[in-house]
């Protein structure tokens, strides 16, 4: 039987003539979250478009995509009109983007990379203020919704690598409007906890589940914190301000258990290298010791000990005789100084000394006296010399040779302008003095 085949090119061509002559794809609105979005040199871009069920690929030509008024970016949500036709070297159908901006939840990413870019420039993700996850934790704190596959996932991984660590729960709303308090108020509460490390998350969801992990409150909390704080929001592709604030980032909440404790392997193996260690440790300080103990052995003090002893005697006598020498020296020595002593002139003629004194104490005396004298007649020149200046100075003694004092009311008189007749005055003279009455006053 003949048959009409066809090639690729033409199955393919007929398919993209159906779709570019349906009028309902010609111009078809879409809503969904951008994925593997990539920017080509030639200025096209090129994205998958999805949701939680389905995806479609999507190409956007320079021309359109120099009117952008956002940057697109995974995991954004958009509002696309375009059309959709066959690209026919491939045979596979996409969306050609005519027009595209972001949706409610497009919004919130552009809100994600706002606050990403101010805590960035702040410092708060640089590596030199990340903590140290300790190797070995003694208690782990977990800051998550009580219920859930995270909890469970990372309480089993736990259990299952590290069964002697302890673990406390901090139940914690992780989604929703009172979420991102809730989680502050647990790392706070968890801080006040003896633990060793904190782990921080929820299971995976959309960025609207996710997104109190996105909230500034949240990341300061994280930063804040005492203790070191793994992350573990979502899956591997979901990245939250938390993952970046985090000391570390784990991709699932398993993971984050996986990095909080080690398996009972790597502590058997830790132990036993530390145990070689030791023993490698031991053995040598023992042969250094044995060594040291053999060289002593050999030492010609040990094998003739006696040598010790005359060392030591032959010191004993020397501080002996070096003892008498001394003694002596120090006896002689006393001695001539009683001799000294007992030959002077002083002890021979003993009146000498107070003879001396007894002279010494007249010839002060006479200093003394001849001193005073000098004081007494100085003093008696300075009194005279006062006296003689007193005497000058002195209204009275111009009495002496006939002048007279005239006073009124016990006021001197200089005017007889302000005297009246019969006024009372009083006359003081050299010796002795009068009361008068005025009778008469010659101008």
């Amino acid at each position: 039987m003949n048959h009409n085949y066809i090639t690729v090119s033409q199955i393919n061509q007929f398919i993209k003539m159906l779709f570019d002559n349906n009028s309902y794809l010609q111009k078809v609105y879409l809503k969904g979250e951008i994925s593997n979005f990539k920017r080509h040199s030639s200025g096209h871009l090129y994205l998958t478009l999805k949701d939680d069920e389905a995806r479609i690929s999507a190409i956007m030509f320079r021309s359109m995509a120099s009117k952008l008024t956002f940057n697109p970016a995974d995991g954004q949500n958009v509002l696309i009109e375009g059309r959709v036709s066959v690209y026919p070297a491939g045979g596979n159908y996409q969306i050609y983007i005519d027009k595209m901006e972001p949706d409610g939840l497009g919004n919130l990413y552009i809100e994600f990379e706002k606050l990403k870019k101010k805590l960035q420039q702040e410092g708060l993700f640089l590596p030199e203020h990340k903590k140290a996850i300790p190797k070995f934790p003694r208690r782990i704190g977990i800051v998550t919704a009580p219920t859930g596959a995270a909890i469970r996932d990372i309480l089993s991984t736990i259990k299952r690598r590290y069964p002697i660590c302890e673990t406390i729960l901090f139940p914690s709303l992780v989604q929703g409007s009172a979420a991102k308090e809730d989680i502050v108020k647990n790392i706070k509460k968890a801080n006040e906890y003896d633990i060793d490390v904190l782990i921080v998350g929820r299971g995976g969801g959309s960025i609207e589940d996710l997104w109190a992990f996105n909230e500034e409150i949240v990341a300061r909390a994280i930063y804040e914190s005492r203790v070191p704080v793994i992350s573990a929001v979502g899956h591997e592709v979901d990245f939250t301000i938390a993952d970046f604030v985090a000391d570390k980032r784990a991709p699932t909440p398993t993971g984050a258990a996986e990095m909080a404790v080690p398996t009972i392997d790597e502590v058997q193996s830790l132990f036993e290298n530390k145990q070689a260690e030791i023993t490698h440790l031991f053995t040598s300080r023992l042969n250094e010791q044995k060594h040291i103990l053999k060289k002593l052995a050999d030492s010609f003090v040990l094998k003739n000990p006696m040598v010790l002893y005359d060392v030591k005697i032959q010191k004993v006598d020397m501080l002996v005789e070096d003892l008498k020498n001394s003694v002596q020296n120090f006896l002689k020595k006393k001695q001539e100084d009683i001799r000294h002593l007992q030959s002077s002139y002083i002890l021979q003629n003993p009146r000498i000394i107070y003879q001396e004194k007894q002279a010494d104490l007249k010839k002060q005396e006479e200093l003394l006296k001849k001193n005073i004298n000098t004081i007494l007649l100085k003093k008696q020149n300075d009194l005279s010399f006062v006296i003689q200046t007193v005497k000058l100075v002195n209204p009275l003694n111009i009495l002496d040779k006939g002048y007279s004092l005239v006073k009124k009311d016990g006021h001197l008189l200089k005017d007889s302008s302000k005297l009246h007749i019969d006024d009372d005055l009083q006359i003081r003279f050299s010796k002795g003095e009068v009361n008068v009455k005025v009778k008469e006053i010659i101008s």
